[in-house]
């Protein structure tokens, strides 16, 4: 058998969704591989709580930014998300471990981690750079001035949304100052290109390449079928300004965070972080189009 090259890094962190069913003996079989490979490992702190994990020290999120300069993250999309969320100003680059489907961003099967993850340790990979939305939302005051009462980072989307028994939101959307539209819908969304294929897609909006410069609005389900998606650059700052709503919320990938009233602002940036994801060498997103999104069904 060839060696495998040596390891690039030094310290690991390993993130688990940890309330998965049997992910303790897979976290297990991780920290054994980045052991072997030389690395010291640590878990984070909620993962090594819930686990019983004690074998390793345990850190909270913003130490392993700070001290750790990787991150092996088992589980979905869904625990990659909020993972790189915490971590994108620490510039940690990120592989996943996909405990169930194939994953957008969480690509090593289980099956193939054995066999991979030394490889990328060792520096044969695929890096990309993914970018992240920063969003707040503004309340205004009696004074006629805004307080922040919400800040925060989205890699797929920032949605304003009606809430479970309101019928539909009437929101105002600017860009840069420019009013665009009314919205009458049940929400809008504001997707980044990795957003592009998670609820934006189902909402009717297009699939962004992730190094596309750009952002899309896609309003869900619009009492006006003119109101159609638009892709804009992401250079600018969208605001969305809530008209007329009797429940609405906004979230940041799917994480419901505010309740908004009518006269409340959203505004949406290009955040100055990035996101970095290491990929088996060879990886490709038009490859994981195909199979995620089963475009290769009835090929032969």
């Amino acid at each position: 058998m060839p060696s495998l090259p040596a390891c690039r890094f030094n310290h690991a962190a390993l993130v688990g969704k940890y309330h998965a069913r049997g992910i303790k003996p897979v976290l297990e079989d991780v920290a054994q591989i980045l052991v072997r490979a030389g690395l010291d490992v640590s878990i984070e702190q909620e993962t090594a709580q819930s686990t019983g994990m004690a074998d390793y020290p345990s850190l909270a999120m913003r130490e392993i930014g700070r001290q750790c300069d990787v991150v092996v993250v088992v589980g979905g999309d869904g625990t990659m998300l909020a993972t790189a969320r915490e971590l994108a100003p620490f510039d940690v680059p990120l592989i996943g471990i996909n405990q169930g489907r194939l994953g957008f961003i969480t690509d090593i099967q289980l099956k193939d981690m054995a066999t991979a993850l030394p490889l990328i340790l060792g520096g044969q990979y695929a890096e990309e750079k993914r970018v992240l939305l920063a969003g707040a939302v503004l309340r205004p005051t009696r004074e006629g001035e805004f307080d922040t009462i919400y800040e925060g980072f989205a890699i797929n989307e920032i949605v304003v949304s009606r809430g479970a028994v309101a019928s539909m939101v009437e929101v105002r959307a600017e860009v840069d100052g420019l009013f665009v539209a009314n919205y009458r819908a049940d929400g809008l969304i504001v997707s980044t290109p990795t957003g592009s294929t998670a609820y934006a897609m189902s909402a009717g909006g297009p699939i962004l390449h992730p190094d596309l410069g750009g952002w899309t609005i896609v309003p869900i389900a619009s009492h006006t079928l003119s109101n159609r998606p638009i892709v804009l650059p992401d250079t600018g700052t969208v605001t969305i300004e809530i008209v007329a709503a009797r429940d609405a919320s906004m979230n940041f990938d799917m994480q419901s965070l505010a309740s908004l009233l009518p006269g409340d602002r959203v505004t949406v940036r290009r955040s100055p972080h990035r996101v970095r994801f290491l990929h088996p060498e060879g990886w490709n997103y038009y490859a994981t189009l195909r199979r995620k999104l089963r475009w290769n069904e009835g090929v032969s």
